[in-house]
């Protein structure tokens, strides 16, 4: 064969399989998981809800402190139990951001959760005397990985990875696509999001952010409208989950130090980083955090990149972001 014979043959494989490769449909699928929902689009030209689905249930089989056959209802009930993979590295990373956070993010918050009423268990509001009982069940420090098994402290001590699990399914999910090398995808679970490639469009992923107010629910009013590719995104908020207690507005976001709903000025925060579940805990930590600390927090951690929308002192709404996050902005 000749020298351009063998070019113009290179040339007509390349061809085709740049043809081939961009009739690959998208998939989407949608469903319910972990008490909300998920959307998924995804490169592919085989339809694979039946193994995402799997892949979900999985960690809903261990991480969900609303299935009473998962493995964490089972620790909190000081039942026998073997911790999976998928147990012992979320609960390895909430330990990592607890101690990186000091204490801000913590799984064991459960029962002042459920005390307050937001939690997998209705409780009633606390007093005073119910939060400093309940208080000394609390702290990431009191729980341990010992010869495969989970170690208490206290047998009161309650785990929760509503804060880290959505995010982590995302993660397993995006791990169940890179093994069958998709290699363009959207997850979103409960608004926790993990990305790869491009969309349909061939271009850079389009997210928004909501407006932290209860009427962007109904409006989906966004604050702002993000360009991504390659990185997972995680937001926490207040706005959507609160209760009146007494006639005061209550957040559902308890400090683990104080045993109360936090009360400052931040109103939501968006954490994009390489992992779903390491983003979705430090989101939750910020909104424990507050504005100040958080940006500290994101200063001396260049490796993430985070969004903060708070009050000022007339109610309007301010923002402050990472300089790394303002190239992320829509232009």
């Amino acid at each position: 064969m000749k020298r351009w014979q063998i070019i113009f043959l290179l040339f007509l494989i390349v061809g085709t399989f740049f043809i081939l490769s961009n009739n690959t449909p998208y998939q989407k699928d949608e469903g319910r998981i972990f008490g909300t929902s998920y959307r998924i689009t995804y490169k592919s030209k085989k339809n694979l809800k039946q193994e995402i689905e799997s892949t979900l249930d999985k960690v809903n089989n261990s991480l969900s402190p609303f299935n009473p056959a998962s493995i964490i209802s089972k620790i909190n009930n000081n039942e026998e139990a073997t911790p999976d993979s998928m147990f012992l590295y979320v609960l390895q990373m909430a330990q990592e951001v607890s101690a990186a956070t000091e204490g801000a993010f913590d799984i064991t918050v459960a029962p002042l959760v459920n005390a307050w009423g937001f939690g997998f268990k209705q409780g009633i509001t606390p007093d005073s005397a119910t939060i400093d009982s309940l208080k000394q069940f609390i702290g990431y420090k009191s729980i341990a990985i010992k010869e495969g098994k989970i170690e208490k402290q206290h047998p009161q001590t309650m785990l929760n990875c509503s804060a880290i699990a959505k995010g982590y399914g995302c993660d397993a999910v995006a791990q169940l696509f890179d093994c069958k090398g998709i290699t363009d995808y959207m997850i979103e679970i409960g608004g926790e999001i993990s990305l790869r490639g491009k969309n349909d469009k061939n271009t850079r992923w389009v997210i928004g952010i909501n407006k932290p107010v209860e009427e962007s629910a109904m409006t989906n009013e966004l604050q702002a409208i993000l360009q991504l590719t390659d990185c997972c995104m995680a937001t926490s908020g207040n706005y959507r989950n609160f209760r009146y207690i007494d006639g005061v507005k209550r957040s559902h976001t308890i400090d683990p130090h104080t045993g109360y709903p936090v009360t400052h000025s931040l109103l939501s925060a968006t954490v994009v980083a390489k992992e779903c579940a390491y983003a979705d805990a430090l989101a939750t930590a910020f909104m424990v955090m507050g504005q100040e600390r958080a940006m500290q927090f994101c200063e001396q951690h260049p490796e993430i990149e985070c969004y903060l929308i708070y009050a000022d002192p007339d109610g309007k709404l301010k923002t402050s972001e990472t300089a790394g996050f303002k190239k992320l902005l829509k232009k």
